[in-house]
């Protein structure tokens, strides 16, 4: 069965209280759910982690390698200054799909640069929670081409 590890970043663990105008009022355990049952349906495994600390989801991304067969990941803000995030997920063999629920490149010019973008499959932001689930989208697209 394939395994999919979706790993979220800082302060989206207050997601449905925080910014909800930006963010909605859908909250992290939402989601979760929402690509737990897509995910089902399709076969596949799911596993979910949320860290306010850049070292645990560095050690998150090590850990998936050779374990998980795709990551969707939203890092907040650590998108758009962590190289020690960028240089794990250089260091793996699973493919990662990077997204956000607000479009980066439409908010405050320091959220235009992704320094995850060039390390990641791609890149999906701007949906809300539809980013997510575009994201196991195209990973159940990909797995269904491989068969």
């Amino acid at each position: 069965m394939p395994r999919i590890r979706v790993l979220h970043g800082p302060n989206l663990n207050l997601l449905g209280t925080r910014e909800p105008e930006i963010y909605g009022y859908t909250t992290l355990d939402d989601i979760n759910t929402m690509i737990a049952a897509r995910a089902a349906e399709a076969g596949i495994e799911t596993a979910f982690y949320q860290s306010n600390h850049e070292g645990d989801l560095v050690d998150a991304i090590q850990q998936a390698n050779h374990k998980f067969d795709f990551i969707i990941f939203n890092a907040a803000a650590f998108t758009h200054y962590s190289i020690a995030i960028r240089d794990a997920i250089a260091a793996i063999d699973v493919p990662v799909i990077e997204v956000h629920l607000s479009n980066i490149h439409q908010r405050e010019e320091f959220r235009h640069t992704s320094v995850l973008a060039p390390v990641a499959m791609g890149q999906i932001c701007g949906l809300g929670v539809e980013s997510y689930l575009a994201a196991l989208e195209a990973i159940i697209y990909k797995l269904n081409r491989a068969e």
